[in-house]
């Protein structure tokens, strides 16, 4: 019993003083601390209160020493009797400033030990508190620990001065980034201008009637993240298999016939050029689950353990189950199962820090009105999709309703919402016999 009243959570006095001294003794260290070490990684209290005066000080361009510090401090109520001896004495044990990234490592690494330990005793608490299934507490738990593993604190009301440094560090990496996308680019130069590509933490949705090419629009879109920024892109196909996909990957990017590559009647030539786009396929980190009982918890879980995620793909919304399976929705109005699985989407997009790619279907009103291009409330058991969804895309083939029309082959993709920036259409290029698309100013020629 002794021995758990005396346990104390792992931290280390020494190594928080030593960062506080090392600024004390050289201000200059602060832009390098700001963005290891929040407020809360601090330990003891009167260290907590420092930093956090030491934070709001370079928020505001304020010069940062002993003296000023500690007239921040009182000047803001705090009344420590010790407050200026405490000051100096950082600085009196301090050897040097030189090494301050190194007791911010320490700081560090005692904060997320003690992390790990509060989640530990959040997921006994909801074991022995019966709260929700094994899966309900393995989720919990995997999400809390994917959190600590990104560098994450477990939540809570952050102050809008240790937001600030990660805005301006941003805003710093756009400006000196030339004039390039802040996202991933789709592939497709004018809509990558629409709507800034594709950046992290977004819900893109692409929407049309079926047949329509929405997934090899987003196969497009998915080659031309992975073989841009290398990252890895997660395709999670509920209706085709991951050998489909693969065929209409590689008659893209061969310009063969997806015909022929159905027969195997190819030529010499022809299998060169398979050869060379396997050759560029392969080289890319696509990924690809064709698992059709998917859910979002699921897919969310897999995506967790890939260390170089850049883009997550789900094709589509409408095939997807509920957290709880069929089973448990049986009773439930498939709209607001939809609903509930594009919230989920969303909170993963935003969790994983990447941009989500979803399929989705549009019902049969878009088909029964003489203008038959797609609207927003044309998505399919809708629900909140369109409100979840910061961008939604529709696709539109005017010789998919009509065989005689002059705009053969020719589509649109029409951005209806876009929280980034503008609406409108873009046009794009249908080449069937390759089942792709492509920007209308670009043509493909044969060698």
């Amino acid at each position: 019993m002794d021995e758990l009243l005396n346990r104390q959570m792992p931290h280390s006095i020494e190594a928080e003083q030593a960062v506080l001294g090392s600024i004390l003794i050289d201000s200059r260290c602060v832009n390098d601390v700001i963005l290891l070490l929040s407020v809360n990684d601090f330990y003891l209290d009167i260290n907590r209160e420092i930093y956090e005066t030491i934070v709001s000080m370079f928020n505001n361009s304020k010069v940062i020493d002993a003296v000023t510090i500690l007239e921040n401090m009182r000047s803001g109520g705090n009344k420590r009797p010790n407050l200026q001896s405490y000051l100096v004495e950082l600085m009196n044990i301090t050897p040097t400033a030189a090494n301050v990234l190194e007791y911010a490592a320490i700081v560090r690494d005692k904060a997320l030990l003690r992390n790990i330990a509060a989640v530990s005793s959040d997921m006994s608490g909801m074991v022995f508190g019966g709260v929700g299934s094994a899966g309900d507490v393995l989720e919990a738990a995997e999400q809390k620990i994917y959190s600590l593993r990104q560098g994450r604190s477990r939540g809570g009301l952050v102050p809008i001065g240790e937001i600030l440094p990660s805005v301006f560090s941003h805003l710093k990496d756009l400006a000196q980034n030339d004039g390039k996308l802040p996202g991933y680019s789709t592939g497709f130069p004018d809509l990558d201008e629409k709507i800034m590509g594709l950046n992290k933490s977004d819900l893109i949705l692409i929407a049309s009637r079926p047949g329509m090419g929405k997934t090899s629009f987003a196969l497009n879109i998915g080659l031309a993240v992975a073989k841009k920024s290398a990252k890895t892109v997660a395709i999670f196909s509920l209706e085709m298999s991951r050998e489909q996909l693969v065929l209409r990957l590689l008659s893209g990017e061969s310009f063969i016939d997806n015909k022929k590559l159905l027969t195997g009647k190819l030529s010499d030539d022809e299998w060169r050029k398979l050869g060379a786009a396997a050759a560029n396929i392969s080289r890319t980190d696509i990924r690809i689950d064709d698992t059709s009982t998917l859910t979002v918890s699921d897919m969310n879980a897999e995506c967790r353990r890939l260390d170089n995620l850049g883009l997550v793909i789900i094709d589509y919304l409408q095939l997807m189950q509920g957290s709880g399976g069929k089973v448990n929705y049986s009773n439930e109005n498939r709209t607001q199962v939809v609903s509930d699985m594009s919230r989920m989407m969303k909170i993963m997009a935003k969790e994983l820090n990447v941009p989500v790619l979803c399929l989705s279907q549009l019902n049969r009103a878009s088909a029964e009105r003489s203008n038959k291009r797609p609207l927003l409330s044309d998505l399919r058991e809708s629900g909140s999709i369109e409100q979840d969804a910061d961008i939604v895309l529709g696709l539109y083939r005017d010789d998919y309703y009509n065989t005689e029309t002059e705009s053969h082959n020719l589509a649109e993709c029409i951005i209806m919402k876009n929280r980034h920036g503008e609406t409108g259409t873009i046009p794009l290029q249908w080449l069937p016999q390759y089942t792709t698309y492509a920007s209308a100013d670009t043509t493909h020629y044969e060698e």
